[in-house]
């Protein structure tokens, strides 16, 4: 099996082709819904977030204000930094467990939806094909806007606070260029899926894992002679 990253900016469409792969058969990790499961009441991310921003990030029922905290952390980039060092280690650790159970399964490949892919580098040394979608920042900022119903200004906030789209683009090995029609965008997402399907990527994953195997059974059985000799 081997890993595809998939990422994009906010309000580029990534969900949306997301949706598309999931519906042609792709096994997903949305690092999203991981998120939102590892600061859920009594994780460890949640009681370090209660610690250093305080109960004022938590609605009635006990649960993360996400909208409140994304205040927060878009205004003050220090803030920012200080959530992704509680939440981004015990995401990555659940989105192992899932490769794993997807590994044992028998897929030959799973796709890693992943917001800020390339801001923190942690997965990408793990990934055989990187995938960004992409829009024009004046198409981003309108849906953005129209989507979370916010002002100009905030949008334009929440847009500066990631790693440019243009520059994203740069670095990915696949790009879906998400500013027109989702026809157009549904065609761009088949033709991806057509390659990823027919890559090889997976055997060589395969060998490795059954030479690593083998090598450790015959370890295993060299040191069972020694130990009966």
């Amino acid at each position: 099996m081997f890993l595809v990253g998939l990422t994009g900016g906010i309000a580029s469409g990534k969900s949306a082709v997301s949706s598309m792969l999931r519906e042609l058969g792709c096994p997903i990790i949305d690092a999203d819904v991981v998120a939102r499961k590892v600061v859920e009441p009594h994780t460890p991310a949640y009681s370090r977030i209660v610690y250093h921003f305080g109960h004022e990030v938590l609605l009635e029922n006990g649960q993360i204000d996400r909208q409140k905290l994304g205040q927060i952390i878009f205004a003050h980039e220090e803030k920012r930094r200080l959530l992704n060092s509680i939440t981004h280690p015990e995401i990555h650790k659940a989105m192992l467990k899932e490769i794993i159970f997807y590994f044992l399964r028998g897929y030959r490949y799973v796709v890693l939806d992943v917001p800020l892919l390339f801001e923190t580098r942690r997965l990408t040394k793990f990934l055989n094909h990187t995938v960004v979608v992409y829009c024009d920042p004046a198409t981003q900022l309108q849906r953005l806007m129209q989507r979370d119903n916010l002002t100009q200004e905030q949008a334009e906030q929440r847009v500066a606070a990631q790693m440019p789209l243009n520059e994203k683009r740069g670095l990915a090995n696949h790009v879906i260029e998400n500013s027109g029609s989702r026809e157009d965008t549904h065609r761009q997402v088949l033709r991806l899926h057509t390659k990823l399907e027919d890559s090889m990527d997976f055997l060589l994953v395969r060998v490795i894992a059954v030479a690593a195997t083998a090598g450790l059974s015959g370890m295993l059985l060299y040191a069972a002679k020694l130990l009966l000799s």
